[in-house]
C-alpha cells in the first residue's frame, strides 16, 4: 500500500480558513495525512491548536502537528495530542521534535541547550511515557453511572510511576483513552541522533532523501534497529520526505529534475518539474521497495498541492497505485496500523 502525505505550512498565515482550505483539499485526494510544522526558533501559529481547528471542518484525514519535547511538559503534550484524537475522532498523530538552540532555552529559563543525542533520548522517554499514559485508561475505564454517580471505575485507571533521566510522571492521565488507542507518533529519522527513537518508538519515520540508495539504506537501518528493539519491523511506516515545486509545466524543466529526481539543496531534497514525473518517481520508488510513500511539502502551497492532488494523485489513481477512498475512518487505519491493546488491561503493568 502507497502512502502520502503532504505538509501545510504556510508562511505569516495565521488565519484558520486557509490551513483548512488545504487540508480539505488534500483530503479530497485521499492523502493519509497532512502535518503542521512548529518551532519556538521563530514566530508562528501553534500547530496543535490550529489542527484541532481543521478537526471538525474535516472528515477523514490524519492530522499531525509539531510538538517539541524539549521545553513542554510530557503530562499535558500527552493530554493535547489525546485531545485532538478525541475532537477528530481518530485522525491524530503528532511529529515529535526537540528545540537545540540556547534562544529556545532562553524563551523558558529553566535550562540551557543540551546536545541533539541527549534530547533525543528524553525524546524517547517522552514517547514512552505518552503512551504509558494514553493506556492509563482502560478502554471501558468510563461507567457514567448515573444510579451511583459513579463517572469511572478506578480499577481500571493506572498510575504509570515513569521516572526518566530529567522528568517523572506519576498520572493516570487526565484524559480519556484516545479513540486510536494511541495517536501516531511520527519522527523525522534524517539524523542520526533521531533515529533510534524513530526506530524504537515511532509509527512513522519520515527520511529527507535526494537518492533512492540513500532512503532505502536509511529504510534499513531503521528496520533492524526497530527489530532490536523487539519490534515487528513491518508496523513502522518509512516515508520519504520531499519539497516538491510543481509550478514548471507537466514534465522535467531542467536536467536533474523531474524524471531526474530530486535535488539537494540547503532545505533539504527539492523535486521541480511536473506532476506526471512526479507521479512516476513516487511510482518507481515504491514499486522497488524503497520507502512505504511519500511525505511531500509544497514550496507554494495552495499551487502545489492543487497540482499534487488534481495531477499526481490522480494519474496515481488511474494507474491503481493509489486509493480513491478511504478504507476507514482513523488515521492508523489509512496506515494499516493496529489499535495496540491496553498494556496494563493485557499484562496489569507497564511494559
Amino acid at each position: 500500500m502507497l502512502h502520502l502525505s503532504a505538509a501545510v505550512d504556510q508562511s505569516s498565515a495565521y488565519d484558520a480558513g486557509s490551513y483548512v482550505d488545504l487540508a480539505r483539499l488534500a483530503e479530497r485526494g485521499g492523502l493519509d495525512f497532512v502535518t503542521l510544522d512548529d518551532t519556538f526558533a521563530r514566530p508562528g501559529p501553534d500547530a496543535l491548536a490550529v489542527l484541532s481547528r481543521v478537526a471538525p471542518a474535516t472528515d477523514r484525514i490524519g492530522l499531525v502537528p509539531t510538538v517539541t519535547t524539549t521545553h513542554t511538559e510530557p503530562f499535558h503534550v500527552q493530554a493535547a495530542v489525546a485531545t485532538l484524537d478525541w475532537v477528530s475522532r481518530g485522525r491524530a498523530g503528532w511529529r515529535i521534535d526537540v528545540s537545540t538552540t540556547e534562544g529556545e532555552a532562553r524563551l523558558f529559563g529553566r535550562r540551557y541547550a543540551a546536545p541533539a543525542d541527549e534530547l533525543w533520548h528524553e525524546a524517547g522517554e517522552v514517547a514512552d511515557v505518552a503512551a504509558r499514559l494514553w493506556d492509563s485508561w482502560e478502554d471501558d475505564a468510563e461507567i457514567r453511572d448515573r444510579a451511583t454517580g459513579r463517572f469511572v471505575d478506578r480499577d481500571k485507571l493506572h498510575h504509570v510511576d515513569f521516572t526518566g533521566a530529567g522528568f517523572s510522571v506519576k498520572g493516570p492521565s487526565i484524559v480519556p483513552r484516545p479513540p486510536q488507542g494511541r495517536p501516531v507518533r511520527v519522527v523525522d529519522a534524517t539524523e542520526g541522533h533521531a533515529r533510534r527513537t524513530a526506530a524504537r518508538y515511532a509509527d512513522v519515520a519520515l527520511v529527507r532523501a535526494a537518492s533512492p540508495a540513500q532512503a532505502a539504506a536509511v529504510r534499513d537501518q531503521l528496520r533492524r534497529t526497530a527489530a532490536e528493539f523487539g519490534r515487528n519491523p513491518d508496523t513502522l511506516r518509512v516515508l520519504a520526505s520531499l519539497l516538491v515545486d510543481l509550478g514548471d509545466g507537466e514534465h522535467a524543466a531542467e536536467p536533474g529534475h523531474g524524471g531526474g529526481g530530486p535535488r539537494q539543496t540547503v532545505q533539504g531534497p527539492l523535486y521541480r518539474g511536473g506532476p506526471v514525473d512526479l507521479a512516476e518517481l513516487i511510482a518507481i520508488w515504491h514499486a522497488d521497495g524503497i520507502v512505504d510513500g511519500f511525505h511531500l511539502t509544497p514550496t507554494e502551497p495552495r499551487r502545489d498541492l492543487e497540482r499534487l492532488v488534481n495531477g499526481t494523485v490522480a494519474l496515481l489513481q488511474h494507474r491503481g497505485l493509489f486509493r480513491t477512498f478511504y478504507p476507514g475512518s482513523t488515521l492508523r487505519e489509512h496506515l494499516g496500523l493496529a489499535r495496540p491493546a491496553n498494556q496494563y488491561a493485557v499484562t496489569g503493568g507497564a511494559s
